[in-house]
């Protein structure tokens, strides 16, 4: 109990001795702190009077500074203003000056306009005066010529006219004569090219054939009892047979060569046969119109295959070979057909063109002639026709339209066509004339030249190709010359059909004659 009680009297001491301790500890600490937070506020207030005066002398310096710039800034000022005040004085001077100038220069352009005034007043009055003098000389000058004014200016506008007349009439001559160079050489080089890259032989079918025959004996056979052979082969043919003192030989003659083809082969077949009678001439003709048809179908086949051209309906290709049989001026249709397709290709190669179509459209030109017998209408409508069926080419279809003039052409090769149809119709031996159209030929030509005024007389010279017009030399001078040539030129292409080209020379000549007595 004791020790218990000594225990708890010893804690409360202990208690009671570290509460007097910690309390004598926490007192000086606090004097301490206090004592140092009075040492640092003093510092700081020092401090504190240290920046405000160093602030003041800053501020001091900082407004003497701006003042002494302000001074500067001012007076920098007042002498700019002084410096433009001296400028504007100067201005303001030169001003005056200037309006002083333009009030002189304002006076002295009033008393000019004034005089300009009256020297136009005046010059009005001259005006009409010179106005009045010239009407008194007109009419003055009108009756002592005898002429109007309207009358004279009618006789200057004429001879203007005739004047222009002439000078357009010799521009005209030049233009053509240089074209015509150009043109010329250019078109001659292409054509002689053509013409010597193709050569064909010249050969023109006639309207006879004579077939001979193994004796004279034959004769008789083939005219037979009272004249019935002969008479069965003339009407199933449709040619004559011409047996006269001709030695074993008789004559086919007829206009078709198709059927006097027919006949020959028809008349050598029974020759061979020996027999010859109307039944047996009939079996044969029937045998031979179809051998023929087969011929003439080769005949076709042939043609393109040469001409490296394909894609022909069967039909078109009977057709091309008809032309075999037909003839143009005793020119053969196929072959001249042929010719023209050829010079087509070379001239369209020439030019770079198709030369395929060109070949093409050649070919086909003129295969209208081949049924024109059996079909009513001009060659060249039936042409059209045939190519239009077939579903040719509309290139092909206008180059046989126009190959004759009658259509205007719209390509390169229609015209290549037309060039090459009158070289190969005009070309040496291609054509065989007769003799009645030859002569009309050149009567239509010399007429033409002669119904044009002031020609003398006209001449058709070299076979035709040329025309020579003699003018009257009092009535024509060197220009209008020229006006006829070309007038006769249009005259002959609107009025007359031709093989190939027609040239037309105009002849003037003066002569001066005197006589010595």
């Amino acid at each position: 109990m004791n020790s218990i009680g000594i225990s708890i009297l010893l804690i409360a001491v202990g208690l009671a001795v570290g509460f007097a301790v910690s309390f004598a500890i926490n007192y000086f600490r606090g004097n301490l702190v206090s004592t140092k937070a009075d040492n640092m506020i003093a510092q700081a207030k020092k401090e504190i009077e240290k920046l405000k005066r160093d602030a003041a002398i800053e501020q001091k310096e900082e407004a003497h500074k701006i003042k002494m710039d302000l001074d500067k800034e001012i007076r920098e000022k007042k002498e700019e203003l002084k410096e433009n005040e001296k400028r504007l004085l100067q201005r303001e001077a030169s001003i005056d000056k200037r309006d002083e100038v333009f009030q002189k220069r304002e006076a002295a352009l009033d008393e000019r306009e004034e005089k300009l005034s009256e020297k136009q007043e005046e010059i009005q009055n001259e005006k009409s005066k010179v106005e009045e003098i010239k009407k008194e000389q007109l009419d003055l000058l009108e009756k002592i010529s005898g002429f109007s004014k309207d009358k004279a200016r009618e006789l200057v506008m004429s001879k203007v006219k005739e004047g222009m007349t002439k000078e357009i009439s010799e521009f005209i001559r030049e233009s053509e004569n240089e074209a015509k160079l150009v043109a010329d050489k250019t078109a001659r080089e292409l054509i002689v090219s053509s013409m010597q890259k193709y050569a064909a032989d010249i050969a023109s079918d006639q309207t006879v054939t004579v077939v001979d025959l193994p004796n004279d004996e034959m004769k008789g056979r083939i005219i037979g009892r009272e004249g019935r052979n002969i008479r069965t082969i003339e009407a199933i043919t449709g040619v004559d047979l011409i047996i006269d003192d001709t030695p074993e030989a008789v004559v086919l003659s007829s206009f078709d060569p198709l059927r006097r083809e027919i006949a020959r082969v028809t008349l050598e077949s029974l020759i061979k046969d020996g027999r010859i009678h109307p039944t047996r001439i009939e079996e044969l003709y029937d045998k031979v119109c179809k051998d023929m048809k087969q011929k003439i179908i080769e005949y076709g086949q042939e043609t393109t295959y040469s001409l490296g051209l394909t894609k022909f309906d069967p039909e078109l290709i009977e057709i091309i070979g008809k032309l075999h049989f037909r003839t143009s001026y005793g020119q053969n249709a196929l072959q001249h057909s042929k010719e023209v397709a050829e010079l087509s290709g070379i001239l369209a190669g020439e030019l770079g063109e198709n030369v395929t179509l060109a070949k093409r459209a050649g070919l086909l030109h003129d295969i209208g002639k081949a049924i024109d017998h059996e079909v009513e209408g001009s060659h060249v409508d039936i042409g059209v026709d045939i190519a239009k069926k077939h579903h040719e080419n509309t290139v092909v279809i206008n180059a046989i339209a126009s190959h004759h003039g009658d259509t205007q052409a719209t390509s390169v090769i229609s015209a290549i066509v037309a060039i090459a149809d009158a070289l190969s119709a005009s070309r040496p031996g291609a054509r065989n004339d007769s003799l009645e159209n030859y002569i009309n030929r050149l009567s239509q030509l010399e007429e033409v030249g002669n119904k044009i005024k002031g020609v003398d007389k006209a001449y058709a010279v070299q076979a035709g190709r040329e025309l020579r017009v003699v003018v009257k030399p009092e009535e024509v001078d060197d220009l209008e010359a020229h006006r006829i040539a070309r007038e006769v030129k249009e005259k002959i292409e609107a009025n007359l059909k031709y093989p190939g080209t027609i040239k037309i020379t105009v002849v003037r000549e003066t002569r001066a004659i005197e006589e010595a007595k």
